[in-house]
């Protein structure tokens, strides 16, 4: 099962600290243990680690997703599609078309009965996008991309031209 299929992730997650490790992989149990059948799409990119889960192998199918800054630490528990869920506490954040998110710090302040509601919306429309019913696959962990470089963790100084 693919909940146990880490070899990967591991290896994305050592340039952050312990406590950010720990958090991630406390929110993907999380969303593992509710959908266990979904598939997790893992793109270690040059500004941030992200993985989400999808009921095909496609990045347009995404449901949720998990993603931590390479300069600013922060994680996003997003919805690729968090514009047209109904989000009534209004705890989402994001200003684009479709994509919405929360900051999560740590995991007791995680409003895990909220986002539990959201993500059964967020799966419903996820499997209303899908047109062609032979896509829909099952527990699948596919590293996606893999950025050969790096943001790193503090920004170069900017050289002044001579004027």
């Amino acid at each position: 099962m693919s909940k146990y299929q880490t070899k990967d992730l591991l290896k994305f997650l050592k340039p952050f600290n312990d406590e950010k490790k720990d958090t991630v992989l406390w929110l993907r149990e999380f969303v593992w243990d509710l959908y266990p059948k979904a598939n997790e799409l893992i793109y270690d990119n040059y500004n941030a680690l992200a993985f989400g889960w999808s009921p095909t192998d496609k990045l347009g199918h995404t449901f949720c997703s998990i993603a931590i800054g390479r300069t600013s630490r922060n994680i996003h528990f997003g919805f690729y599609w968090g514009s047209v869920l109904s989000d009534t506490k209004k705890i989402l954040l994001g200003n684009g078309n479709q994509y919405r998110y929360i900051l999560v710090t740590d995991k007791n302040t995680f409003p895990k009965t909220y986002i539990i509601k959201l993500l059964k919306e967020a799966h419903s429309y996820s499997l209303g996008k899908v047109k062609d019913p032979a896509q829909i696959c099952e527990g699948l962990t596919v590293t996606k991309s893999v950025s050969p470089l790096k943001r790193a963790k503090k920004a170069l100084p900017v050289k002044k031209k001579k004027v």
